[in-house]
């Protein structure tokens, strides 16, 4: 008996003509996508794509005055369309969890913050009466510890606050898997983790797929992890489907121009001639770090836990140094003490300018935004801080920064909670080249973006770079990006430097192993 080929084996999700509408204004246009028991489907796209609205859709979680105009949705060739118009939400819980998981993308917002997250997973367990008591809890620490997190029976009894962005992610990844579903939705499931785990969450997820025959329908604004670990591509912009094929073609051969566009900008499949040149002049150091100390208590342990290890490093100016590392491996420590929201254990930190001369750019932009205010009020406020100028000054100001990052001068009345995630860290960098700063500190400040907009950012720094001088520490874990931007990088580990050197050398002949498995995880590396 011949095997079942990809095209034959049975629909699980079928998607046909959806739209959907925001109150007048309609936001999906006649989307179609079919996913088959056992398969993998990317959805693709720009932030505003449409990409989450339809995941969104399907599992009857539209927002606000979000409904479903048109099309029919079936699951296992059960329609329920019907239940995901009347929000039958009896229908919607025997969907939801057992037969569709979901992975959401903002782990702050889906977990509760005030209980503690081996309790959340368990709870997941109990709602579907797959465990209960000891067993719910034993099971619970079993999916935490598949889903990547180290020293998973102590860490179950923390609270989300004690995580890492990264760490918080795999929570959500643990409480999607509780209930093997047959398919499983992630909306931007590994937005937030560095390349290895990354690599681990996927491979388990494809373990998942292949060993239960699940499905997997992951949505993604980065086209090479698509292409490299799903069948097929649906790629989408402003809300309709342009093209739909198999993943290696979509990526080698796209036919419509916006994935053409995409596949340009994926900086992991599109990289770099060279590293980027040094400035002709360099000048002094604007950041000289030795021997950096940070230790912090741990709750449950008698030992500190060193954080930041004998850190040493200097950042000559005018240009960009990347730190790269895993999570927990101090980066985002190290960056902390450098902006001064941290006190170094030991060592020292040498700002040319002051602490006033340096500005930050965080990872969670709707956290670092203040809610209230305005986009203009936002950019501006710096600005008023340091009495830069007049309001109509000011004002002007405002709308070159707008400019200057891509967003359009219309969005200044609105406030973060109006925006996609793209367009708030878009503030968030507007915010933080409004006072010309020497040194800009960037904390993940590409990781929420899709290709096209960090692309556009990413070449917005540069400009600004050869321009004015200025020299960023730029805190990623996408290695791919620091290549692209960076003229130099330091490789962490368990809060200590373990490499570092220009980045063309280090990354093209790496002389740790640690360092050589990091380059190996970046999804769409070979294809490059």
């Amino acid at each position: 008996m011949s095997a079942v080929g990809p095209d034959e084996r049975p629909e699980l999700l079928r998607v046909e003509g959806l739209d959907v509408a925001y109150g007048a204004n309609t936001v999906l246009h006649g989307v179609d996508l079919t996913v088959r028991r056992g398969h993998r489907v990317a959805v693709v796209g720009a932030s505003g794509s449409g990409k989450s609205t339809t995941a969104a859709a399907v599992l009857g979680l539209l927002p606000g005055t979000g409904r479903i105009t048109a099309g029919r949705v079936s699951v296992g060739g059960e329609d329920v369309t019907a239940a995901l118009l009347d929000r039958d939400e009896t229908t919607l819980r025997r969907l939801r969890g057992r037969r569709i998981g979901l992975v959401p993308q903002d782990p702050m917002s889906n977990l509760n913050p005030s209980a503690r997250v081996g309790h959340q997973v368990a709870e997941t367990l109990r709602a579907h009466g797959l465990a209960r008591g000891a067993a719910a809890r034993a099971r619970a620490v079993e999916l935490l510890a598949e889903a990547g997190i180290p020293d998973a029976a102590r860490r179950a009894r923390q609270y989300p606050h004690e995580f890492s962005g990264g760490m918080r992610q795999r929570v959500l990844i643990a409480m999607a898997l509780a209930a093997e579903p047959e398919l499983l939705v992630a909306d931007e499931p590994t937005s937030a983790l560095d390349v290895t785990v990354q690599r681990q969450i996927l491979d388990h997820l494809d373990r998942l797929t292949a060993a239960r025959g699940a499905s997997l329908l992951l949505v993604t604004h980065d086209l090479a992890l698509a292409a490299e670990r799903c069948d097929d591509v649906v790629v989408m912009s402003e809300g309709r489907v342009v093209e739909t094929g198999p993943a290696a073609q979509v990526l080698r051969h796209p036919t419509a121009d916006y994935s053409r566009r995409l596949v340009a900008a994926a900086p992991a499949t599109a990289g770099r001639a060279a590293p980027r040149a040094l400035p002709a002049a360099t000048g002094t150091d604007v950041l000289v770090v030795r021997d950096l100390v940070k230790e912090y208590r741990v709750r449950g342990q008698r030992e500190k836990l060193r954080a930041v290890d004998g850190v040493s490093f200097t950042v000559p100016a005018g240009t960009t140094t990347a730190v790269v590392g895993e999570s927990g491996s101090g980066k985002t420590t190290t960056a902390r003490l450098v902006l001064g929201l941290e006190t170094p254990t030991g060592g020292e930190i040498a700002l040319a300018g002051g602490r006033r001369d340096v500005a930050p750019v965080f990872q969670d932009p709707f956290g670092s935004l203040d809610p209230t205010l305005t986009v203009e009020r936002l950019v501006d406020e710096p600005l008023r801080i340091a009495r830069a100028g007049d309001a109509a000054t000011r004002r002007a100001r405002v709308g070159e920064l707008l400019d200057q990052v891509a967003l359009s001068r219309g969005l200044a009345q609105r406030r973060p909670a109006e925006l996609s995630g793209g367009q708030r860290q878009r503030v968030a960098v507007a915010r933080a080249l409004a006072l010309n700063p020497a040194l800009v500190v960037l904390d993940e400040a590409t990781s929420a973006l899709d290709v096209l907009v960090q692309q556009q950012v990413l070449a917005l720094l540069e400009r600004l770079q050869d321009d004015l001088g200025l020299t960023y520490l730029f805190i990623t874990h996408d290695l791919a990006v620091a290549r692209n931007l960076a003229h130099r990088v330091l490789v962490m580990r368990a809060g200590r430097v373990v490499e570092q050197g220009m980045i063309g050398d280090v990354f093209d002949h790496p002389r740790e192993e640690y360092t050589a498995q990091l380059l190996s995880a970046i999804p769409g590396r070979a294809a490059a």
